[in-house]
C-alpha cells in the first residue's frame, strides 16, 4: 500500500487551509460537501465534519481544502489535521475511504486512532444508540463482547453507534491481531447483528449509567456545549467524553475520557487546545481549566 504523505498551508486570509496529498484519491473531480449528510459515501469527508470548527470540505484528486467556522485560527489546529488526514489514509483498509457503503450486508473496516494501542472497528450499520464501555474481562451475556475478551490481548472494548473501539493490552502489537479481531466481529454481526442490538440493550437496562452528579445551570451548558461541539470530534477518533463536574470556586470542568481518548498520548493536547478553549470562548470567565479523569 502506497504511503500518503500530506502537506498543508493557511490561505492568506486565515478562511482556508489546503492539505496537498503525495497520492492521487482516484476521484475524477473536485467535490464540495457543505455538511456530513452530504459526505454519506465519503468517511473521510465524514471525520473531518466531526472537527467543531469545520465548516465545508472540498475534496478533489490531489487535495483536500477546507474552510473553517470563526471558533479559532487555522494555526491552532493546522498541524493535528494534517496528521489525522495522513494517518487515516495511511489506516488499515483506507481505501474503503472513498468507496459507496451502500450495501445491505455487514461491511467492517478496521482504522488506527490517535491512541496507539486502540484500534477503531466502524461498520456500515448502526449497532448501537447508546455508548458502552466494557473494562473488564467478566461475563456480561453479550455473545460477542465475551468471546472478544476471550482474545487474550484486549483489555477494553467501547461501543457507539456504528463503530467498535477496542483497546489492546501493552505487550502485543496491532499488526498481529488486526485482521483476527476484525474477522470476528464481522463475522458474528454478518449472522446476529439484531442479537447484538439486543443483547446492548438488555444489558443497559440492567446496568444504568451513573448520574450527573450536578444540574445547576452552568453545568447544564457545559454539558450541551461539550456535546454539540466535543463529542462529534472525539467519537471520530474512537473515543468519548463524559462531564463528571463543575467546581465554580475554582472554575474548574473534570470530564472522562472513555474509548480511545482514555489513556491516549494526545489526549492533553485535545484538552487544552480543544476542549478547554471552546469552553473558554463559548463561557467567558466561567472555565478557567479542564482536568480528565482516566477511569
Amino acid at each position: 500500500m502506497k504511503k500518503y504523505e500530506v502537506k498543508y498551508k493557511i490561505d492568506q486570509n486565515d478562511k482556508f487551509a489546503i492539505f496537498n496529498l503525495s497520492h492521487e484519491l482516484k476521484i475524477d473531480k473536485t467535490i464540495k460537501f457543505e455538511s456530513i449528510e452530504d459526505a454519506n459515501n465519503f468517511p473521510l469527508v465524514q471525520k473531518l465534519f466531526y472537527l467543531p470548527f469545520v465548516k465545508v470540505v472540498e475534496l478533489s484528486n490531489l487535495v483536500i481544502k477546507l474552510e473553517r467556522f470563526d471558533i479559532l485560527k487555522w494555526d491552532d489546529v493546522i498541524d493535528e489535521v494534517g496528521i489525522e488526514i495522513e494517518n487515516y489514509l495511511n489506516s488499515y483498509d483506507s481505501d474503503i475511504t472513498l468507496k459507496n457503503q451502500n450495501n445491505k450486508s455487514v461491511t467492517l473496516y478496521a482504522e488506527s486512532t490517535p491512541n496507539p494501542n486502540v484500534i477503531k472497528f466502524v461498520s456500515n450499520k448502526i449497532l448501537a444508540k447508546k455508548i458502552y464501555d466494557f473494562k473488564e474481562n467478566k461475563l456480561t451475556k453479550i455473545d460477542l463482547i465475551d468471546a472478544l475478551f476471550k482474545l487474550d490481548f484486549i483489555n477494553e472494548i467501547f461501543i457507539t453507534e456504528n463503530y467498535i473501539s477496542i483497546t489492546k493490552i501493552e505487550d502485543f502489537e496491532w499488526n498481529e491481531k488486526v485482521s483476527e479481531t476484525k474477522e470476528l466481529i464481522k463475522t458474528y454481526l454478518k449472522k446476529k447483528l439484531n442479537d447484538f442490538r439486543n443483547q446492548l440493550i438488555e444489558f443497559s437496562s440492567n446496568n444504568k449509567n451513573k448520574k450527573i452528579k450536578s444540574t445547576d445551570i452552568t453545568s447544564k451548558k457545559i454539558i450541551q456545549i461539550l456535546d454539540e461541539y466535543v463529542k462529534p470530534a472525539v467519537a471520530s477518533d474512537g473515543g468519548n467524553i463524559l462531564f463528571d463536574s463543575y467546581n465554580k470556586k475554582n472554575k474548574v470542568v473534570n470530564v472522562i475520557l472513555q474509548g480511545a481518548c482514555s489513556g491516549c498520548p494526545s489526549s492533553t493536547i485535545t484538552l487544552k487546545n480543544g476542549i478547554e478553549n471552546i469552553l473558554k470562548e463559548m463561557l467567558p470567565g466561567v472555565v478557567k481549566n479542564v482536568i480528565a479523569i482516566n477511569e
